[in-house]
């Protein structure tokens, strides 16, 4: 940084060193651009998620990450088309092996930003969930 500031300040001046391949002695510096900023950090939220097949569920561990399938909950399964909720959410937790519920669905719960959560909360109430492991 100092070495590109002195460059300019000669540049300025009149008083720069004559050309020559780059890297000899004498020649000039490229000035490399600034990096931008990196994104500010997201935060996340825990959303528990009912996933409908808890067999699938207990084929995810903490860490894994998943893509959250919604599809219509309705007794002939024609209202509509299935759709990705949310790609690449990472499992924070899964139910014990010996949980059991009467209905067969399981509670997972994702780590996802709090706009996801709501859009998973919103899916979760009129479709039945289903995961695809990433």
């Amino acid at each position: 940084m100092l070495l590109a500031l002195v460059a300019a300040a000669l540049a300025v001046a009149g008083d720069t060193p004559p050309p020559g391949p780059p890297g000899a002695p004498g020649a000039p510096v490229p000035v490399v651009a600034a990096r931008a900023r990196p994104p500010a950090a997201v935060r996340l939220v825990s959303a528990p998620v009912r996933i409908a097949d808890a067999a699938t569920v207990r084929l995810l561990r903490p860490g894994d990450r998943v893509d959250v399938i919604a599809a219509p909950d309705s007794p002939l399964g024609a209202d509509g088309e299935a759709r990705v909720v949310v790609t690449g959410a990472r499992v924070a937790e899964v139910p014990p092996p010996d949980e059991t519920r009467p209905d067969g669905g399981a509670l997972v719960v994702l780590s996802v930003p709090r706009s996801t959560a709501a859009a998973l909360t919103g899916a979760g109430v009129t479709s039945q969930l289903a995961v695809i492991l990433c």
